[in-house]
C-alpha cells in the first residue's frame, strides 16, 4: 500500500486511521470529513451536551497534538462527491481527485427529515448547539420519534424545564428492538414525569406552528425535534459500481471491492456470528469496525471475520439501558432477573433455537455482562433461560 484514503472523520474514520498507523503503515494517509471540526463524539449530543453539562470541547475525541502525531492529510470541511474504482481516486466536493491504493469509507449517516421547514435534527454538534439554545422552561417542544435518540432528547428537554410532547407511529416505542413488555415499561418513564405520550400517530410535516398530523390535526410547538431514525451516507457512490443497499454492502470481511473496506454506521456487513447481514449504528461498534476494516486491508492474506456482539446504551431519566446482541427480529423475550415492574431487571432474547441478545436496566454492568458469553456462542435458548431462572 502506497496511499491509503479514510472518507469520514468520525469514531470509525478515526479509528481506522490510528490503527493503520499502529499496525505500522507509514505512508501517505488522507482522512476526508465534511465537517470543519476534527472528530468528536456524538453519543453525549443528546444527553450531556444537550443538557449543558459538558461543553463542546469535552466531546473532542483526540488533541491537536494527538492528531498531529498521526502525520494525516487531514482534509475537513470538504465532502466526497464520487468514487472511480477503475482509477482508484476519490473526487472531493472543491474539484480535485485524491488517488488511493487501500480505502476505508465511513461516511456514517444523515437523520431522516420531514417536509417543512425549522425542525431540529439531531445528528452534529452544531445541531445540537443549536436546540440547546432554545430549550428552557416553559418552551414547548414536540419530539417526533421515540427511538432512543428521540427519548434521551425529550429525558433532557424535561430536565430542562421544557413542556415535552413525543409523537411515535408505533402503538409501543421500540417494540420492534427490545419488546412490547420492555418498550411499555420505558415509555411509563415518560409518563410519570408528565411527558406527553401519543403513540399510533403519524407525523406527515412541520409547520410553522408545530407538527401536522396525518389526521389533519396540529400539535402546536415552540421547538420541533426529528429523530425518526437515519439513512446512510451513501449518495455520493452512485455510479461508482460498488454495492450499496441500506449502507455500503460488505463481506464477513467488511470488504466491499478490492481494497475498499466500510466501517461505522454506513456499513452494511455480513457478521457470521449471526448469520445475517447488519448495519449497526452505535459507537461501540463503529471503532472496532473501523479498527477491523484497517487491520484487513493491511493484511488480506491473514484477514479476519469482523463478528462482533454488538452492544450499546442509553440513559434516558434515571435508567442506564445497556444491551448486548442482535435483537432486532427476536422471536422471544424474558426476563430472567429482576422486576419489569421495578424497572430492575436483565431481559433475554431469543432468535430461532439461541440466545441473540440481552437488556438490562438499572442493573450493575456484571448482570448482564455473564450474558455476552451464551450469545457468543450461540448457546441453545431453553437449558441456558431454564439454568438461568
Amino acid at each position: 500500500m502506497n496511499r491509503i484514503i479514510v472518507v469520514g472523520a468520525s469514531a470509525a474514520g478515526l479509528a481506522a486511521a490510528e490503527t493503520l498507523r499502529r499496525e505500522g503503515y507509514a505512508g501517505p494517509l488522507t482522512l476526508i470529513g465534511d465537517e470543519p471540526l476534527a472528530p468528536y463524539d456524538r453519543p453525549p449530543l443528546s444527553k450531556q451536551l444537550l443538557s449543558g453539562e459538558w461543553q463542546p470541547e469535552r466531546l473532542d475525541l483526540r488533541t491537536p497534538a494527538d492528531l498531529a502525531a498521526l502525520g494525516l492529510d487531514l482534509r475537513l470541511g470538504i465532502r466526497a462527491t464520487g468514487l472511480e474504482l477503475t482509477e482508484q481516486t476519490v473526487r472531493l466536493a472543491d474539484g480535485s481527485a485524491v488517488p488511493y491504493d487501500g480505502l476505508i469509507l465511513a461516511t456514517g449517516v444523515q437523520p431522516r427529515r420531514l417536509p417543512g421547514e425549522g425542525a431540529h435534527v439531531l445528528r452534529t454538534l452544531e445541531d445540537a448547539l443549536t436546540l440547546r439554545d432554545r430549550l428552557g422552561p416553559g418552551r414547548r417542544l414536540v419530539v417526533v420519534g421515540a427511538g432512543f435518540l428521540g427519548a434521551e432528547a425529550a429525558a433532557v428537554a424535561w430536565r430542562l424545564g421544557a413542556e415535552v410532547t413525543v409523537l411515535e407511529p408505533a402503538p409501543v416505542p421500540l417494540a420492534h428492538a427490545v419488546g412490547t413488555e420492555v418498550g411499555q415499561v420505558l415509555s411509563q418513564a415518560h409518563l410519570e414525569r408528565g411527558v406527553e405520550l401519543r403513540c399510533g400517530v403519524t407525523v406527515t410535516g412541520v409547520t410553522e406552528d408545530g407538527v401536522l398530523l396525518a389526521s389533519g390535526e396540529v400539535v402546536e410547538a415552540d421547538e420541533v425535534l426529528v429523530a425518526i431514525g437515519s439513512l446512510p451516507n451513501t449518495e455520493w457512490l452512485d455510479g461508482s459500481g460498488l454495492a450499496v443497499g441500506d449502507g455500503v454492502v460488505c463481506d464477513e470481511y467488511c470488504e466491499a471491492a478490492r481494497n475498499v473496506y466500510a466501517a461505522g454506521d454506513v456499513a452494511r456487513w455480513y457478521n457470521p456470528l449471526f448469520g445475517t447481514s447488519m448495519r449497526i449504528e452505535h459507537r461501540t461498534n463503529a471503532a472496532e469496525q473501523g479498527m477491523a476494516a484497517a487491520r484487513n486491508l493491511l493484511a488480506p492474506e491473514a484477514r479476519k471475520p469482523f463478528a462482533p456482539v454488538p452492544y450499546f446504551w442509553s440513559d434516558q431519566y434515571d435508567m442506564r439501558i445497556q444491551a448486548y446482541g442482535f435483537l432486532r427480529g427476536h422471536d422471544e423475550v424474558t426476563v430472567v432477573e429482576g422486576d419489569l415492574a421495578e424497572r430492575r431487571f436483565v431481559a433475554v432474547y431469543r432468535t430461532g433455537d439461541r440466545v441473540s441478545g440481552a437488556l438490562a436496566l438499572g442493573m450493575p454492568p456484571k448482570a448482564i455482562r455473564q450474558w455476552r458469553q451464551s450469545i457468543v456462542t450461540g448457546a441453545a435458548w431453553s437449558g441456558t433461560v431454564r439454568s438461568a431462572r
